[in-house]
């Protein structure tokens, strides 16, 4: 039971466009929830963990917050000076262990496709499945307009640290508060920041898209993914050559996304979104904040065939970092400065966040976690996204909306983008002009299987050949028009 409220906050960039989708779409699953199933092994003391959710919504009071708009239009999140933390057990020892998987992964999916009221927090749920004696999945349910990706894993660290403590947080660091970030945003130069996007997207006169018509006014569907790991080389390489040329992996991969892209729409001058961490590192306690701090902004990118892929590339991170001072405007303003509304369909995500499920339950000594699910990880209302973990193996995830892609389709972008890697690795001094965009597999289908001969040919030049059927079928009919004909022999004659 809710008893008055604690503070009234303004939102962030992104939680003012989470807000509006899920004032748009309703009805349809929302695909802006995130879940995380840790399989946990030990004793699991239920009371303790249900405590330990309940003093995180203490420490962080913006992990409780509903989000409204006021009558003036202006969104706010509303922060409950109490909230009892959702919290459900389910006991699956007398399931068969055949059933046992199919019983929890429909607990898994009945609490993503419960819907979160956006008014009635907290848009959060835990629940506790308990598999044996000594072994249970613990399920985070959140919506993606509390936390990003990096607050996922400070967040689960302090639940174990809490449940150890039995819900005592006097032993952890005090909560730098969410409240700050929201401050320092206010303060920052808008005007500013709208005077250089202006700058930076001028000149631009449509949409850059991949799906014909507005795809942002489509009801979203729930994405799919497809994965692909790069071979330990090719992903140590690519490495190498960002570090040896001064350029990040993130360069890399915006290049490389936009080459692909002045492919597949047939443009020299290219927009897609991207995903920035939006956490400004003067800000104290950043580091270990919880909220929502990232955002999505364009990147454009101007391609010149005659300019060389590593001047394409330097030039690209160039421009970047001259933005970055401006990355905290919501797109909704970027795209008001460009005047064209929607500018792209297609983003990019490089996920350089640590999410070490093993080091979750390091301050507890009597539990393990045998697995670790993420499920969300490729959340989109967008019909395509790319989203690259970096590791020793780099691991690249194309989400997309079915009703937009087949996965034949994302299948081949995703070689394509794989061969133009490639391209930058073999030869950073190639032009633009002169990257390879086909994979192994549609150069063979378009130099071999598409342009073999269909039937079994003859000997000769078509004169020749023509002769010998006149001679052979002199009286069969060689061409037609309207109501007139000729045989063979005619023609000839």
């Amino acid at each position: 039971m809710q008893r008055g409220f604690l503070d009234i906050l303004p939102l962030a960039p992104l939680q003012e466009g989470l807000l509006f989708r899920a004032a748009y779409d309703d009805q349809g699953p929302d695909v802006y929830v995130v879940q995380l199933a840790l399989e946990l092994e030990g004793r699991v003391d239920a009371h303790r963990l249900r405590a330990a959710g309940q003093a995180l919504l203490r420490r962080h009071p913006n992990l409780s917050a509903g989000f409204v708009t006021r009558g003036t239009g202006q969104p706010v999140q509303v922060i409950p000076a109490e909230v009892e933390l959702p919290w459900h057990e389910v006991d699956l020892r007398a399931v068969t262990d055949d059933d046992r998987p199919a019983r929890l992964a429909d607990v898994v999916a009945g609490e993503a496709a419960r819907r979160f009221d956006m008014k009635q927090p907290p848009l959060l749920r835990f629940v506790l499945a308990r598999l044996d004696e000594e072994r249970y999945t613990f399920i985070l349910t959140i919506h993606h307009i509390l936390v990003d990706g990096w607050s996922v894993s400070v967040l689960m660290r302090e639940l174990f640290a809490l449940y150890d403590s039995a819900g005592d947080d006097a032993g952890l660091p005090d909560a730098a508060p969410y409240k700050a970030y929201l401050a320092w945003l206010s303060g920052h130069g808008r005007e500013e920041s709208r005077a250089v996007w202006a700058e930076a997207l001028s000149g631009l006169d449509e949409p850059c898209r991949l799906v014909a018509g507005d795809s942002s006014r489509a009801a979203a569907t729930a994405p799919e993914q497809i994965v692909q790991t790069l071979p330990a080389d090719v992903s140590t390489r690519l490495q190498a050559r960002a570090r040896s040329r001064g350029l990040t992996m993130n360069t890399l991969v915006q290049g490389a996304w936009g080459l692909l892209l002045g492919t597949l729409t047939g443009r020299d001058d290219v927009v897609f979104g991207t995903t920035v961490s939006g956490r400004p590192p003067e800000l104290p306690g950043i580091e270990s904040m919880v909220g929502l701090f990232i955002n999505t902004v364009p990147v454009r990118i101007r391609l010149d065939s005659s300019e060389t892929v590593l001047d394409l590339l330097t030039r690209v991170q160039r421009e970047q970092t001259d933005l970055l001072d401006h990355q905290y405007l919501s797109l909704a303003e970027i795209q008001q400065t460009a005047g064209i509304g929607e500018l792209f369909d297609t983003t990019t995500v490089f996920e350089n966040y640590p999410l070490d499920a093993q080091g979750f339950v390091d301050a507890v000594d009597d539990l393990s976690i045998a697995s670790f699910t993420a499920y969300g990880d490729g959340i989109t209302h967008y019909p395509l996204t790319l989203a690259v973990v970096p590791d020793r193996e780099l691991q690249l995830k194309l989400a997309y909306r079915p009703d937009l892609f087949d996965r034949e389709a994302v299948e081949e972008i995703a070689s394509r983008f794989v061969a133009v890697l490639g391209a930058m690795v073999d030869d950073p001094e190639l032009r633009v002009g002169q990257v390879d965009v086909l994979s192994a597999q549609e150069r063979q289908r378009l130099l071999v299987d598409w342009n073999g001969p269909g039937t079994k040919t003859v000997p000769g030049c078509v004169p020749e050949v023509f002769e010998q059927r006149a001679a052979q079928t002199p009286d069969a009919v060689a061409v037609t028009f309207e109501d007139q004909s000729l045989t063979y022999a005619q023609l000839n004659e």
